[in-house]
């Protein structure tokens, strides 16, 4: 107790003088973060360090609904903000997003997908490449989303949507004591057919059972990291996140050498994405060894297995909420529920035991245009955050300092510019209206520039095959409270009540598919 004291009382002279250091510190940031803001709308002083991050994490739509309208107000179409140290500027001008995206290159902007996603994902993820190395794994990828290919993963799609549709019709009526259904929720529902769906059409007979229910674990491991802060020590939700992308490309790199084996031994009929993939890879790699060239970079088995992971980092949460607003803005749109309904039945009747062929599939067109509108109304993957490289000039007043994070909102975008945007209307995509490419600028859902979506036809027709089988077999009712629609963010937006719904079987009897 005595060398404590002795201790505390050599060192108290210097506390004022750590004080004033402190404070010193603290003064600079201010003034770095101002004069990085200038003439910029945003929060005229910020918490050091911190700075927003509270708001931020306990009320991201709320957060970024602030954001959006500092951006509006001013006039800019842009502001600024502090969150844990990071100076951010956040986009509303679509103009100013395309700007962004038309300049992802070393000397300008570097995507990267989550604000800490270098720390989660790893170097090895597609959107950190640039250069004629991206534009050489975009065109082996282009394969993997030809019509024939995507005719492969359309039968796989069905067959797991099915098996999913009649294990909820099920548990809503299990659950209820009465003869009507109880209400079930369905956001965890559809992540789980998500990720069998997306299991078993990028690898699928390469992930056997037991592997399936480790990947499920795992990745609900990464979808948690998603949302936390970036507290890299054992135990915390971002390690454990960190730790599960590790392992998730671990098994994917061994489904990809298992395809590799089976398309070299000369078994040429893909069976899900990988094999396609792989066809390309080996034709590839066996014409640049006929002419005497090195091996082509990125197509081992761990470059092909982390790909696949980033496919299903962008494939399964953002589809997850397109589908949880679909049923959402079905329920509530019943003149477009029926339109939608007449023109399944004019295609296909579960009662003919077939699946949905390409052709049908290509026929749907007002149910393309519900999928389109769905997308355009809630875009999932609200922002695309990018790195500023080097000081760039984002208008004639303003340059974004290097090493800010800006946010160009594609969920903004798509509410701008189409006649009455905030209102859902599918029509707007007839052939009389074609919004679609009038307003071809604000569709930013998929992203723009060289790091656009890739599988934006796949994503598309998976979500037009659950809109045609969900409400052509079962009847559904939303079991509707306050706020059910508001949104929240998991880390894509989904409504806040995550889609509590009623179900009872519609059709007479339930297909007959065969197993994939």
């Amino acid at each position: 107790m005595t060398i404590n004291n002795s201790i505390l009382s050599s060192l108290s002279p210097l506390f004022p003088y750590f004080l004033s250091l402190l404070i010193f510190f603290l003064f600079l940031e201010q003034i770095s973060y101002l004069k990085k803001k200038r003439f910029v709308p945003g929060p005229a002083l910020v918490l050091p360090f911190i700075g927003n991050v509270v708001g931020l994490v306990r009320d991201p739509t709320a957060f970024w609904d602030h954001q959006s309208a500092v951006a509006k107000s001013s006039g800019l179409g842009f502001c600024a903000d502090y969150v844990i140290g990071k100076f951010i500027v956040f986009i509303r001008d679509t103009e100013l997003s395309h700007k962004i995206f038309a300049n992802v290159r070393p000397d300008a902007f570097a995507l990267i997908g989550h604000p800490f996603g270098k720390k989660l994902f790893g170097d090895h993820n597609i959107i950190y490449m640039t250069g004629q190395e991206h534009k050489d794994l975009r065109r082996r990828i282009a394969p993997n989303f030809t019509p024939r290919a995507l005719s492969t993963y359309t039968a796989l799609q069905q067959i797991i949507i099915l098996d999913h549709l009649k294990k909820w019709e099920r548990l809503s009526n299990k659950t209820s004591s009465s003869s009507s259904s109880s209400p079930i929720t369905l956001r965890f529902l559809v992540r789980d057919m998500n990720l069998e769906t997306s299991q078993t059409v990028f690898v699928g007979p390469y992930l056997g059972p037991e592997a399936r229910e480790r990947f499920k674990a795992d990745y609900n491991f990464f979808n948690v990291g998603l949302m936390k802060l970036p507290i890299d020590f054992p135990g915390t939700a971002f390690r454990n996140a960190r730790l599960a992308v590790s392992r998730l490309v671990e098994t994917l790199s061994g489904c990809a050498q298992r395809s590799r084996r089976r398309v070299e031994s000369g078994d040429h009929e893909p069976t899900c994405l990988v094999d396609v993939w792989m066809q390309e890879t080996v034709r590839e790699e066996a014409a640049a060894a006929g002419a005497g060239l090195p091996k082509p970079d990125n197509v081992s088995d761990f470059h092909i297995g982390s790909y696949l992971f980033d496919f299903l980092f962008a494939a399964q949460d953002a589809s997850t909420s397109s589908l949880l607003w679909a049923v959402a803005l079905l329920e509530s749109h019943p003149e477009v529920l029926r339109k939608v309904r007449e023109e399944v039945a004019g295609l296909w009747t579960p009662e003919s035991g077939s699946l949905i062929t390409a052709e049908m599939l290509a026929s749907m067109k007002y149910t393309h245009a519900v999928a389109r509108e769905v997308i355009r109304y809630r875009a999932p993957a609200t922002l695309v955050p990018h790195i500023a490289a080097v000081d760039f000039p984002l208008t004639e007043s303003y340059t974004v300092p290097k090493g800010a994070i800006v946010f160009p909102s594609a969920y903004e975008s798509c509410l701008q510019g189409f006649t009455e945007a905030d209102r859902f209307d599918p029509n707007r995509y007839s052939d009389e209206r074609q919004e679609d490419r009038v307003y071809k600028r604000n569709y930013l859902a998929f992203g723009a520039g060289a790091h656009q979506c890739l599988g934006q036809r796949y994503a598309i027709n998976h979500l037009v095959l659950f809109i045609a089988m969900f409400t052509t077999l079962l009847d559904f009712e939303r079991h509707r409270t306050d706020g059910c629609d508001d949104i929240v963010y998991v880390p894509t937006i989904c409504p806040k009540d995550d889609c509590k719904v009623s179900l009872r079987r519609r059709c007479n009897r339930w297909p007959e598919f065969a197993s994939p």
